[in-house]
């Protein structure tokens, strides 16, 4: 497929995310997370499309999205690791298996690894605390983690 084909494709399916929200009012807002939980991130080509539809500068959609740190500028990995370092996790030796997840994935800190299979990201607490420390893969929580289980699952998702 041609590149301009696939950039025609990504424009219909921000379009379509745009045009097809529930709800009455549409805003910058609610079409940059329109977009979000289609594509998973915010392409420079629906900046465009959000300003077009909303009738508002690409400057005015910008500042929306720069605003809100949830919004992500470019596309995540195929599976997202989501590493807890709040205070039980951190007690219970989170810092040590970030250090190793760093190292497995080949990245510093956040973001994702070279191949882009699995995007890092931190968070300050995934709700299960009595599990520390706790790790999510796609929203799916790993609990009392240690570094053969840590292992174990990052190999898995590198395959």
């Amino acid at each position: 497929m041609s590149e301009k084909t696939n950039s025609e494709n990504l424009r219909k399916n921000i379009r379509d995310s745009i045009s097809n929200q529930k709800r009455k009012t549409v805003t910058v807002l609610s079409s940059l997370l329109a977009v979000q939980d289609k594509l998973h991130y915010i392409p420079d080509e629906a900046v465009e499309e959000i300003s077009i539809h909303c009738k508002v500068t690409i400057n005015d959609v910008w500042s929306v999205a720069s605003f809100y740190t949830n919004f992500r500028f470019t596309p995540p990995g195929d599976k997202t690791l989501d590493v807890c370092w709040g205070p039980s996790c951190h007690i219970n030796g989170a810092q040590n298996l970030i250090n190793q997840a760093h190292e497995q994935l080949g990245i510093k800190g956040e973001g994702e690894s070279d191949d882009n299979k699995v995007t890092l990201r931190y968070s300050t607490c995934l709700g299960a605390c009595a599990q520390s420390p706790v790790f999510a893969i796609d929203h799916k929580m790993y609990g009392k983690l240690d570094e053969k289980k840590l292992n174990s699952m990052i190999e898995e998702l590198k395959k």
